[in-house]
């Protein structure tokens, strides 16, 4: 027994120890590592791009098209660049992409532009079709802009189609399928899982909760989105059949229509790409390369002259931005994102944290007007009053602000816009959703089919009230009372400040989601336009002739600013990971979406369990 206590115990130190010198090492690997990269920085420094004279531009982007970036550690995302591990979310700024094609517009050095959109992920029509107008801007300069590709998404194609010439790879892939809304429903499930579901709304098309009470989409909820789809892909179709110089028409949307097509193309997409004039031409890789060398010259490596968008980006940006405190500003502050309460990092909006930056700038004296940038189908609606009060405050001190909605301001998204002197939004900005809702779920009946039960004694009614116990009648006309409180508020808010009567709004709201442009029409925005139009209207109202614009933004910490600088300029010297996006398969993208519709319940944190928010803004 002794013999083998003693084998026993040389096992576990030979084991602690072994463990004890793989943590010293990996400890002394990583130090030794961010020191070198520390030295290689600080004695050669980022790399001077080169960008040759008559070099193509290529738009490369990879990831979602976002007005701000969620909030990532400048360490995490050396690491996985370091590692060559993809972003599982990559994400590129609108302002960015649009900076770098202005820029090329008039540099000399770049003769065309190459979309090349097969990494682009998500982006709502709004975004793209600002991207648009820096394409046909680009294109007045007398430069061109080709497009090529092996597959076009429906995105992707409605970029293309600005382009002087589309190619497409012989065994390419293009469909184009109109807007739908389609989401998971769980009521069954909750009752299978014996979840009790407490619902409190007011508007007969407020269904962001409908998942959860039905196990499909109720008729009001499908007569109010099928208008707002029709709208957006009439203008996707327009705008797409105009560049084309096709009639409308010419968009398949009968299946059969469809069918017969292919079969005349013998089954080839491509083929039937280019006989319905989506396209203007089918070539191979090799084909693209060569074509494009004649086009602009070689890079002497079997490629042609080229520079991709990081790249160029960061040719183009300073090191050191130089503000001019002495000149009036117009303050651009952006609120993208779910909207709950308290302090919140970028990528969401907080409504601490966003008065925050609208309190910033009322208090910079030379900013003399402001443009909310406005991307959120809403959320937490006390955070959503909290914001709008600073922007009554913004008025108050005689600066006026601008709403500028992009391709979402829906619900409290609409909420903080509702204040603004003037409200500019884009024709497929998905807006409206005026209404007010409470959900929460209770397991008194989950937890007794283990066995647990909660019991116990209060001093008034209402004590003790919590998830692990059954909701009261009266509990329950408590909440109501609240929601309807709220609509009221909201109905009002909107009836003051768009000259309209609770009436006429309520007749408009109700839950009900509408396009820009149909918002236009119903008086709940003032103008059509883009964050250019609101910027200009801005300086406008504060009588500005001679400006500069300032993004207001959350400052980042000392030690933030250090790693983001000390890792941004590592990756240029380790170069950037060309891992191609990991392509989900079917069952994993049923899993991602459910797990995605249930972290945006979690993760709303109203203090009154009080929402305005639009789950059904969400296309496919």
């Amino acid at each position: 027994m002794k013999e083998n206590k003693s084998t026993l115990a040389r096992i576990t130190f030979g084991l602690f120890s072994l463990l004890n010198t793989s943590r010293k090492i990996i400890i002394n690997l990583v130090f030794f590592t961010l020191l070198l990269i520390l030295f290689i920085t600080l004695t050669t420094g980022e790399e001077n791009i080169n960008v040759k004279p008559g070099s193509a531009l290529i738009l490369n982007i990879r990831g979602d098209i976002v007005e701000q970036k969620h909030n990532i550690d400048p360490m995490d995302a050396f690491i996985s660049e370091a590692l060559e591990q993809p972003d599982s979310a990559p994400e590129v700024l609108l302002a960015d992409i649009l900076a770098v094609i202005k820029s090329a517009e008039t540099d000399d050095r770049i003769s065309m532009i190459v979309l090349d959109l097969k990494n682009m992920q998500g982006s709502g029509i709004t975004k793209l079709s600002d991207i648009a107008k820096a394409l046909q801007q680009f294109k007045r300069s007398g430069k061109k802009v080709i497009a090529l590709g092996e597959h076009y998404t429906q995105n992707h194609y409605y970029l293309a189609s600005f382009a002087d010439e589309i190619w497409l790879n012989p065994q390419g892939w293009m469909i184009l399928d109109g807007y739908g809304r389609y989401q998971l429903y769980f009521k069954s499930a909750m009752e299978k899982l014996a979840i009790s579901q407490h619902v409190f709304r007011v508007g007969t098309y407020k269904s962001a909760i409908e998942p959860y009470i039905r196990d499909d989409m109720s008729d009001a909820a499908k007569e109010a989105n099928q208008l707002w789809l029709n709208d957006l892909w009439q203008q996707y179709k327009t705008d797409v059949a105009e560049q084309r110089n096709f009639p409308i028409s010419n968009f398949d949307e009968d299946v059969d229509v469809l069918v017969t097509k292919l079969k005349a193309a013998n089954g080839n997409v491509a083929e039937y790409a280019l006989a319905n004039q989506w396209v203007d031409a089918l070539k191979t890789r090799e084909q693209v390369t060569q074509d494009l060398i004649k086009m602009v010259g070689s890079d002497g490596e079997s490629s042609y002259k080229h520079i991709t968008f990081n790249d160029y980006s960061r040719a183009i940006t300073p090191n050191i931005e130089l503000e001019n405190v002495s000149s009036d500003q117009v303050a651009i502050i952006v609120a993208k994102g779910t909207i709950l309460d308290g302090n919140q990092k970028p990528g969401t909006i907080g409504g601490d944290s966003t008065a925050a930056l609208l309190r910033k700038a009322r208090e910079n004296k030379q900013v003399k007007a402001v443009v909310l940038r406005v991307d959120s189908p809403g959320g937490s609606a006390y955070a959503s009053e909290v914001i709008r009060q600073e922007v009554e405050l913004l008025k108050a001190a005689g600066k006026p602000v601008i709403a500028s909605m992009g391709t979402y301001a829906a619900s409290g998204g609409y909420w903080i816009s509702a204040s603004a002197d003037k409200i500019i939004a884009s024709p497929t900005t998905i807006t409206g959703s005026i209404g007010i809702f409470g959900f929460f779920m209770t397991f008194e009946n989950t937890l007794s089919k283990l066995g647990i039960y909660t019991d116990g004694v209060g001093t008034t009614d209402i004590a003790g009230f919590g998830v692990t116990r059954e909701l009261t009648p009266g509990m329950a006309n408590i909440i109501q009372l609240n929601i309807e409180r709220g609509y009221r508020d909201f109905i009002a808010l909107v009836a003051k400040n768009r000259n309209m009567t609770t009436s006429q709004v309520d007749a408009i709201a109700q839950g009900r989601v509408w396009s820009g442009s149909k918002a236009l029409e119903l008086g709940l925005v003032d103008a059509l336009g883009n964050i250019d139009s609101a910027i200009e209207a801005a300086a406008e109202l504060a009588n500005l002739s001679d400006y500069e614009t300032l993004l207001v933004e959350k400052q980042k910490t000392p030690r933030a600013l250090f790693l983001q600088s000390l890792f941004g300029q590592a990756s240029v010297l380790l170069g950037q990971s060309s891992v191609e996006p990991f392509n989900k398969n079917t069952l994993t993208e049923i899993i991602s979406k459910l797990s995605v519709e249930l972290k945006q319940l979690s993760q709303l944190n109203d203090p009154q369990g009080v929402y305005s928010f639009c789950l059904a803004c969400e296309i496919e």
